[in-house]
């Protein structure tokens, strides 16, 4: 049930990231699919801070500048950096940037001239409650505090001026532990701290959150006078080994997007010899023959007794045998050879395989996966009665789907027939932008997704009407559109039958009009 449990919440987390990340609803700025080998689910926001405060995640928690002398100013390492002067100029988030979240971490570079000091960030209700981190010459700190009183305080550790450093601080609910970094090295900790992110920020409310950069909740406090160069908010806590890998990706200029972490090192082969010291003493290693049925691939032997040059002394060596493309050797009785290789050596010893009629019945082997409905799983509370991680995450991307508006998702396919557009309906952005070839891709996520909360949601019978609901519209629209291709708009009015021949639209020259709707 457990290997079930888990298979089946990652397969719907998973499949409801990809329907919302592929059809964004506001302007697109960029966001990467993996950052400094850290998957884009785990970032909130990224402020670059290159030129504007527009959040470079795929989230578009756009940031906005507060008060009078904030600038972005050339910086002779970063290139362009926001300088906050100390007189009132910070950057405040979407109230709901956090909403929802349990764990936080912060990260950002930071340059202090002599004698400056301020917030690095708070993010909280008012003074009483909120999570921050300030920075001065005499030590940077972070703090966490709920209702006035203080659960956590990592301690002061000294700062270095007039130059850049880079800060991160992880508040980890699981561990019970926040925690701060100074240039990728853990500066300092504080244990048994029983505060989440939920109950710093309100989750009802984002009009009462104020999530600010370079700024305090306590107004009477001075702001930051600094050099700010890419915040970002994760809503995992990060390893001092990936806060380690940030630091240094900017430092060498690198940050890798397209795959899990930095590419292998390109290894040097000149200097391995050809063949290992074992090769020297050995004679021979021997052919072998192994024997199938038809239809079943053969299994070759992992090692083989080579015989030693002197003495006849036998000594098991490691086989190398290439991986078949297809069973058509074995598809009909007869034999075949295989040629393998041993590592270390030039000896490459054949296998003979032949193939047999089979005898008699076998018996098939026992299945040791079998696919189930998703209804056979269940999420219990704790032995307290408590809701689990897996029970809030299963929520929280739940309600986010069942407030998605179907319309939306359909947008393009009824833009495609020019059928009005009903009430409420936007335009997706992101891979299904209208100026993409993609657009329509993120329908089909879409509907796999609340297709598989239907499936699951049979602990909450409204919840699980509205998925019905939204599914059976997204498929009956569908079919209602389908019907008008190939037919006229108009009864008895010009129509393009063949999908090849339908021309391309105004100011589409170029586009291939046969993806003008996407897929699904």
């Amino acid at each position: 049930m457990i290997t079930r449990l888990l298979f089946a919440a990652l397969l719907t987390v998973s499949t409801v990231l990809l329907a919302l990340a592929h059809a964004v609803p506001h302007s697109v700025k960029g966001g990467d699919q993996f950052l400094d080998g850290i998957g884009e689910t785990a970032l909130v926001v990224r402020y670059v801070l290159a030129g504007d405060a527009e959040d470079s995640s795929r989230n578009q928690m756009h940031a906005a500048l507060r008060g009078s002398g904030g600038t972005f100013v050339e910086d002779g390492q970063f290139r362009r950096v926001l300088l906050l002067t100390g007189d009132g100029s910070h950057m405040q988030l979407p109230g709901d940037a956090l909403a929802g979240e349990d764990t936080i971490s912060v990260t950002g570079w930071l340059f202090l001239p002599t004698g400056a000091s301020g917030p690095f960030f708070d993010f909280g209700q008012n003074a009483s409650t909120r999570l921050f981190a300030v920075a001065n010459p005499a030590g940077f700190r972070a703090s966490v505090v709920v209702e006035g009183k203080v659960h956590g305080e990592t301690t002061a550790t000294p700062f270095l001026e007039n130059r850049w450093v880079h800060l991160a601080v992880v508040l980890d609910p699981a561990s019970r532990v926040l925690t701060s970094y100074l240039d990728g090295a853990r500066a300092g900790q504080a244990t048994g701290v029983a505060v989440n992110a939920a109950q710093i920020v309100n989750q009802s409310s984002a009009s009462v959150n104020r999530l600010l950069i370079g700024r305090s909740q306590n107004d009477t406090e001075p702001t930051l006078h600094a050099r700010l160069r890419d915040v970002r908010v994760y809503r995992t806590a990060l390893t001092g080994e990936q806060v380690a890998t940030i630091r240094k990706n900017a430092l060498s200029g690198r940050q890798f997007t397209r795959g899990r972490g930095a590419p292998e090192p390109e290894i040097s082969t000149a200097a391995i010899p050809l063949e290992s010291p074992l090769a020297s003493r050995l004679s021979h290693v021997p052919d072998v023959t192994v024997e199938t049925v038809v239809g079943t691939l053969p299994r070759l032997p992992y090692v083989i007794p080579a015989i030693h040059r002197e003495g006849g002394a036998r000594t098991d060596v490691r086989v190398i045998w290439p991986s078949p493309t297809d069973n058509g050797d074995v598809m009909k009785p007869g034999t075949y050879t295989v040629t393998g290789t041993v590592p270390g050596t030039r000896f490459e010893p054949k296998a003979t395989v032949i193939v047999k009629v089979p005898v008699g019945t076998t018996t098939p082997p026992s299945r040791l996966v079998e696919a189930f409905p998703l209804s056979q799983v269940v999420l219990e509370r704790d032995t307290q009665g408590r809701d689990t991680p897996f029970i809030r995450n299963r929520d929280k991307f739940l309600r986010g789907l069942a407030a998605t508006n179907p319309d939306s998702f359909l947008y393009n396919f009824r833009d495609t027939f020019g059928q009005p557009q009903p009430a409420g309906a936007q335009p997706l952005e992101g891979w299904d932008s209208q100026t993409t070839r993609l657009r329509g891709h993120g329908s089909g996520h879409y509907l796999t997704a609340i297709a598989q909360a239907y499936a699951s949601t049979t602990y909450d019978e409204a919840l699980r009407a509205s998925f019905l609901q939204k599914m059976n519209y997204m498929i009956d629209t569908l079919y209602e559109l389908s019907q008008k291709a190939g037919r006229p708009a108009e009864d008895g009015g010009p129509f393009v039958a063949d999908p090849t021949a339908v021309p391309p639209g105004p100011e589409r020259d170029g586009y291939d009009s046969n993806l003008r709707a996407g897929a699904i």
